[in-house]
């Protein structure tokens, strides 16, 4: 008897990815050079941002959805920081609040005004500064309004609290350079993917280890929960050096549910979890494939669907937001793929082909929305709660875009810097010895001026005070 394929009855079997029209992309975009294993994009419901080639410092473009087409080279760009802009973020409950990382060893907290950029912004919401080196990766907790997690290179992982601009928190418990973060549904669980070889879920609040895996036949580089199934899904390299995902219980990391080889290419995978479709989408940084799986709770636990192919290999991806999707094309994802070579951002839309141009409330259940479901002082406190969910049959009917409210809270331009891990803390690498030297420079620079103007100044009140003195008294 032949071996055949186990036939699974599934309605995101027939998913296929659509690239927009050209005119629909974003042309001309000098997009970063940077190696660093991050996407280098980030997009909500009204921005689209992208992390920028330039000559000194970091700097990234935000660009309103609608204004695709060709972008012009001076365009205005956010160009605050000192270094390298190594990650960016969107706040998930205010759609013009990103975050930014960058190779200065700060956190940088950014408000785009309504419309978008008009002239370049220098000037960040709020500087956190509290890394000792680089600052590689942000992320927002996913439940809770103004709390922000950074990682370094210098081995922590920051938890901030942006009501008081300073962080509260310090999570100390990894020995290499943090890869990877990710949380479970409410937020309430933290996993990491580090250097050392290490996969751990980690209690944010407590800085507290609940499982740590030693991953030594699956080198492990990335990391996503898979909603409330209580798994953990891992990208990486296996012993023979190739590409390899591994399935996760959450509460056992001892060994990995399954293992699976996806093929002999040498570039990073970046797993994408789609909770409401149970569909994980796998894209490989330099090459042009997105393949996408459905995921389930018994065995065979991952079932292969289809592959998206395409020969510009892609940089990086950013991913729409549920409530950004267009559902009346029945789309369930959408990939902003940037193209170096081309300086092209071009939008992959997933769709699930449906005859009927009604709602379709089987691939569209609630979903996590745009309202903070705790405050920064109540997941401080202990207490976990799921996503506000909301329906998207709603955005559906409505043509105006939903707009999140952000909370009245005072504009900080002075970082209080609550954990004091910048005192004298020598350069590691010759790059990082230039830029404490140049930067050392411009301070000198600017207080040479500062005494000049001064010595200008008291010299002038000696005089007033001089001529004052001779002048003939008044009787």
């Amino acid at each position: 008897m032949s071996w055949r394929p186990q036939y699974r009855s599934s309605k995101f079997r027939n998913v296929y990815g659509k690239v927009a029209n050209r005119e629909h992309c974003f042309d001309g975009i000098p997009i970063t050079k940077n190696v660093h294993d991050n996407h280098f994009c980030a997009v909500n419901a009204r921005f689209l941002a992208i992390v920028t080639e330039s000559a000194g410092g970091g700097s990234f473009l935000v660009i309103p959805l609608e204004q695709t087409g060709r972008i012009e080279p001076n365009y205005p760009k956010v160009c605050g920081h000192q270094g390298n802009v190594l990650d960016i973020k969107w706040n998930p409950f205010i759609d013009n609040i990103i975050a930014s990382c960058s190779e200065d060893t700060s956190v940088r907290i950014w408000e785009i005004p309504e419309g978008g950029l008009k002239r370049n912004m220098t000037e960040a919401l709020l500087e956190l500064h509290g890394h000792s080196r680089r600052v590689g990766l942000v992320e927002w907790h996913p439940t809770t309004n103004n709390i922000l997690f950074s990682a370094g290179y210098d081995y922590k992982v920051l938890i901030w609290n942006l009501d008081v601009g300073e962080p509260v928190k310090m999570i100390d418990c990894h020995t290499d350079v943090i890869l990877c973060m990710s949380f479970n549904t409410d937020g309430s669980l933290l996993t990491t993917t580090c250097k050392d070889k290490k996969l751990r879920v980690i209690e944010p609040r407590s800085g507290r280890v609940l499982q740590e895996a030693n991953c030594k036949n699956h080198r492990v580089n990335r990391v996503v929960f898979l909603g409330n199934m209580k798994r953990l899904l891992t990208t990486g390299v296996s012993r023979w050096n190739t590409r390899q995902i591994a399935l996760w219980d959450q509460e056992d990391l001892s060994m990995p549910l399954i293992e699976e080889e996806i093929d002999g290419l040498s570039g990073l995978l970046f797993p994408f979890y789609d909770a409401d479709t149970h569909m994980l989408y796998l894209a490989g940084k330099g090459d042009g494939n997105i393949r996408y799986y459905e995921i389930s709770t018994e065995k065979p636990y991952l079932s292969y669907l289809m592959e998206f192919r395409s020969p510009a290999p892609q940089k990086g991806l950013g991913v729409m937001p549920k409530h950004g999707l267009d559902v009346s094309a029945c789309e369930v994802f959408r990939f902003y793929k940037l193209v170096t070579l081309k300086g092209l951002i071009e939008p992959i839309s997933m769709i699930v082909p449906r005859r009927s141009d009604s709602y379709q409330e089987d691939i569209y259940p609630m979903t996590p929305g745009t309202e903070p479901a705790l405050t920064p002082d109540e997941w401080l406190g202990g207490i976990n709660r799921d996503p506000v969910l909301m329906s998207l049959k709603e955005g559906y009917k409505k043509s105006s875009k939903m707009v999140f409210k952000a909370p009245m809270k005072e504009k900080k331009s002075v970082v209080v810097n609550g954990i004091d891990l910048l005192e004298n803390v020598p350069p590691r690498t010759e790059n990082e010895l230039l830029r404490m030297f140049f930067r050392q420079q411009d301070e000198i620079r600017r207080l040479k001026e500062e005494l000049a103007q001064k010595d200008i100044r008291i010299r002038q009140l000696q005089l007033e005070l001089k001529n004052l003195r001779n002048s003939p008294k008044n009787c």
